[in-house]
Order: structure tokens, then sequence, then C-alpha cells
């Protein structure tokens, strides 16, 4: 009985032991190779849950002038991507769930994105007649959510997906690349496009907004295409209106026949940064300029 007893405690020692020299080496694993890791992550669980409860959100508070049927957005969902290797998902597989739900936005509301996605809710916070493509209905519902199929089961595989890079026809990529060339060719009015002038080449051929939405936009329909280019409070300071990437955007507008305007730091923004980091010496200043305004303007 002792003898068992000392077997199994030196059991648990040994576990333990290894327990205890694993989880680092699983931590450095993590920090040195994030990408492999998340490249293990499967479809969220509960999508179903979330994906519909978001939409009856959606359509009940959001927007209650929808009329849209949840659950067959949901079987249409699932048909495009149930019964497909992980990496054979088309924009067209998903055509008859966008059928499904159409909607349209009002003009000027407009605001596409590039690498500047927090401070864009912040801005679109604010700023309240603004709409972003996370707004809108498909956007709302799948916002944040990963999710593929398997080919040989009918079933989502809550294992493993790829990420966005291993394939053009990504499930995630293929409805987003839809969903961007829909919000885009309904854009109408004066738009806004935020950029960050913090990093090179803040406006990407490669991204969502240079590969699909800008070839999107139909310069009949489009006022001005105004561009914020942002640079983080401290910089770096690498672009601006008429250095770096953001001169080849303007080309291309040009180009296409756009008019369009171009502002660097403007103050909204900058302000809505200094919220997030008040103790910035470029707070300060800002500040300093706001209260200077504000005193002639009482005089």
């Amino acid at each position: 009985m002792y003898k068992h007893e000392a077997e199994v405690m030196t059991s648990l020692k040994i576990s333990a032991s290894f327990v205890m020299i694993n989880v680092p080496v699983w931590f450095i694993m993590f920090l040195l190779c994030p990408g492999e890791l998340r490249a293990q992550l499967g479809t969220t669980p509960n999508i179903k849950h979330i994906v519909v409860g978001r939409c009856y959100n959606y359509i009940t508070l959001v927007n209650s002038s929808l009329r849209f049927d949840c659950e067959e957005i949901w079987r249409q969902f699932e048909d495009a991507v149930v019964r497909q290797s992980s990496c054979n998902v088309t924009v067209e597989d998903y055509h008859h769930m966008f059928y499904a739900m159409p909607q349209t936005w009002p003009c000027d509301r407009f605001l596409f994105w590039s690498k500047t996605r927090t401070l864009m809710h912040s801005y679109a916070a604010v700023v309240p007649h603004f709409w972003t493509l996370e707004d809108t209905l498909v956007g709302y519902m799948f916002n944040d959510l990963i999710w593929c199929g398997q080919e040989e089961d009918s079933g989502f595989d809550f294992s493993s997906c790829p990420e966005w890079s291993a394939c053009r026809n990504h499930p995630v990529y293929s409805l987003w690349r839809q969903a961007s060339q829909n919000f885009a060719e309904m854009a109408c009015g004066n738009i806004t496009v935020l950029l960050n002038g913090s990093i090179v080449n803040a406006f990407s051929r490669k991204s969502m907004f240079g590969s699909v939405e800008l070839d999107s936009l139909n310069p009949c329909r489009l006022d001005y295409v105004n561009i914020k280019v942002v640079t983080n409070l401290e910089g770096p300071f690498i672009e601006s209106c008429s250095e770096g990437s953001i001169a080849d955007l303007i080309q291309i507008l040009q180009s296409r026949g756009f008019r369009w305007t171009c502002t660097n730091n403007e103050e909204t923004l900058m302000i809505l940064q200094c919220v997030q980091d008040p103790k910035q010496s470029s707070c300060q200043t800002c500040a300093n300029s706001l209260s200077h305004r504000k005193r002639l303007t009482h005089n």
C-alpha cells in the first residue's frame, strides 16, 4: 500500500516537473512563432449562435427598418463553406448569401481605411454620420470571426484553419472581398479614406482598400475622395499627402477622373489619439493651441 502511494507520488512529481519545464517552452514558442500558432486556430466556437444572434441584434436594435431572414442567411453561409476544402471557397460561393441580405447606404457617409483600424473606430464613434464596412449587416455579423469547412465532412473545422495569406480562395478572405466590393460599389457623394502615415506603404495595392475597394469605386457616383493621413503622435513621420505611397494613390485617383482632397494630421484625429495617450508632448501642444483658440473666440 505504502509502496503504491510512493510510486504515485513519484509519478506526480515527475509530471509536475514536466509541466514546469514545458510551460516556458510553449511560452517561448508562442513569442517566437505566433503566426504558426495562430494558423492552428480553427473555426470560432459557437459560430452559428454568434452569427445568427448578431443578425437578430442588428435588425432589431441597430437598424430596425431591415427585414431579413437571419436563419436563411445562415443557411446560405453554411452552404458556401461546409463540404469545401479550407482553400477552395470563392467569392461566387457567397453570392446566394449576399442576395439574401441586400443593403443600401446613404451618400456622404462612407469611411474607408487601411492600417488604421483602432483609430478608425474612434473616429466613426465621434463623427456619427460615418459608415464603415463593419457597420453593414454582413460586417456586423462576421467581424473578428474565423471559419473554414472540411471537404470530407459536412461541418466546420473547429481544430485548424489556414491563415488568409495561405491561399487566395480562403473562406474568410473571399467573404470580406465580396463585402468590400459591394461596399465600395455603393459609395456615393463624398467619401473619406483614413491612412496611416507612420508606416511605409500607407497605401498598398495588396491591402483590401488598394486591391478591391479602390477599383470598385465609381467616379460617376462620387463628388470627392477625401484622404486623411494620420501619424502616431510621436512618429515616425514617414508618409504624407506629398510623400510616399499616398502620392501614388493620388495619381491613381487623378488618372481615373476622381476629384480628391488630402489632409495631414487632422485636428480631430490628433485629439482622439491624445485621449488614448494624453501624456505625449504633442498632446500638450495641441491642448495649448485649443485653449488659445478658445480665448480668441471668447474675446
